[in-house]
């Protein structure tokens, strides 16, 4: 676990360092290019900063270890962490809206001066640095099965539905069509609250022991029925704590094998479904006697 979560803080320092120069650079453009849809995207990469710093605090705290008060450890606080970025994903998406709506019905968006060239470039880079960004920091979230580095993934994909927005709003102004750009920010907002609101209800999910998808707990069931010594399983349930997963089994085995000889079946099962699942943190086990079904 100490592992997983330095590698996801080091995800987390990439994160920062990345949107540092991406905002640096995105309000030296826009302040160049006197492009105002730009200064406001080099606000939002930067405020991504804040919300990645939420991220390692939460991942510093679920990496813990367990203590008298919380003999389960620490790994929920990583989704109140997912909690926190779901809230400031939502609201960044509502005002994204609501600045769009605004200028359509106030008529603003037809007052705007054309920007440079060098803003409609400097949106395209963002474009495809913040992508990029995403598509990183997913894959490790999925990899670390961490709720909180998938929120900040899904940060990085709404700045970068923010970037395209300007680049839309930019376009359209030196096209002549500047309606283009609330217009964007409003549908953009659609998708940035959605992602909000699944990260939301995932994080909700793992914090009130919700079971794990259902294709893990065949894997888990494949795992136990392969043991020679297991003739049924009579009981599978698991849970999800933050990023781990609880697993409690009963399995049937002969009536005629000694105490010793069910014990070391139990704890051979016991073993093979923490080796093959890393995400296991605790597993237990009763043993039935096959004669019995539970």
């Amino acid at each position: 676990m100490e592992n997983q979560s330095q590698q996801a803080l080091r995800v987390s320092a990439v994160s920062i360092a990345v949107n540092l120069l991406l905002s640096a650079g995105k309000l030296a453009a826009g302040l160049i290019a006197h492009s105002g849809a730009m200064v406001s995207d080099a606000v939002h990469s930067a405020s991504d900063i804040f919300s990645t710093l939420i991220v390692m605090v939460g991942l510093r705290l679920s990496g813990k270890a367990p203590d008298r008060e919380h003999p389960y450890g620490h790994e929920r606080m990583e989704c109140v962490a997912a909690i926190l970025l779901a809230v400031v994903l939502l609201i960044t998406g509502l005002l994204i809206g609501y600045g769009g709506a605004r200028e359509i019905l106030n008529g603003q968006a037809g007052e705007k001066a054309a920007p440079g060239m060098l803003a409609l470039v400097a949106a395209i880079v963002s474009i495809a640095v913040k992508e990029g960004m995403f598509w990183y920091t997913r894959a490790w979230a999925r990899k670390l099965a961490s709720p909180a580095l998938m929120a900040d993934a899904w940060h990085h994909r709404s700045d970068a539905l923010s970037s395209v927005g300007a680049l839309i709003g930019i376009a359209g102004a030196r096209l002549g069509v500047p309606m283009m750009d609330p217009l964007a920010s409003v549908i953009i907002c659609a998708f940035i609250v959605k992602a909000a609101l699944d990260i939301f209800r995932d994080a909700v999910d793992r914090m009130v022991d919700h079971s794990c998808d259902a294709q893990t707990e065949a894997q888990i069931r494949a795992c136990v029925q392969a043991h020679p010594g297991v003739r049924r399983i009579d009981v599978l349930r698991t849970r999800e704590f933050g990023s781990r997963l609880y697993v409690e089994l009963e399995i049937a085995l002969d009536d005629a094998l000694t105490l010793s000889e069910a014990h070391a079946i139990a704890e051979d099962v016991h073993d093979d479904v923490e080796k093959a699942f890393p995400q296991v943190k605790h597993i237990m086990i009763h043993v039935n006697p096959a004669g019995e079904k539970a």
